[in-house]
């Protein structure tokens, strides 16, 4: 009797440790689902992607390509960043890079969002997509196919076009 309370315990304890070392991995809180406000949501408050880092080897504004914008910058969660600096070629589940698309004027357009979640959308690499207005107004979201049929070129690089994931 008093073995099995232990192993209960040691049993629970492990996984409060297991989501713990989940959450810290997330940036200190826990992923959204996949969900169009839940995503937003996570960027804009739970854990502000303006206080992530840049994607790296890109600045603010650089030239971007349509359909996201004359100009661009480009945040990563810290499961995204931990990927693409150890050149890991996919990134993990949880890894979450945010584009900011500006017009030649420098204002802001939109923001899209490529979110890996496990078993989402296995044909186009588990990724959900998003775009938002500058005013949070979704203007696409989830298994979004113009996204993952552009995307599909980049298949070698995690459909990513951004920078080397490998």
């Amino acid at each position: 009797m008093k073995k099995c309370r232990v192993l209960m315990v040691a049993t629970l304890v492990c996984a409060f440790l297991a989501a713990s070392f989940a959450v810290a991995l997330a940036g200190g809180s826990s992923l959204p689902k996949a969900e169009q406000d839940a995503v937003y949501e996570y960027i804009t408050k739970t854990s502000p992607y303006q206080q992530w880092s840049l994607f790296p080897g890109k600045g603010k504004l650089y030239e971007g390509k349509h359909p996201h914008g004359a100009l661009l910058t480009t945040y990563v969660n810290d499961l995204a960043l931990k990927g693409i600096q150890a050149k890991a070629g996919t990134l993990a589940n949880g890894a979450i890079i945010v584009k900011e698309n500006y017009m030649p004027d420098k204002m802001l357009g939109a923001i899209t969002v490529m979110y890996r979640v496990k078993g989402f959308d296995p044909e186009a690499g588990d990724w959900f997509w998003a775009k938002y207005m500058p005013d949070g107004q979704v203007e696409a979201a989830g298994k979004v196919a113009m996204c993952s049929s552009c995307h599909a070129v980049k298949l070698d690089n995690d459909w990513i076009f951004t920078g080397p994931v490998k």
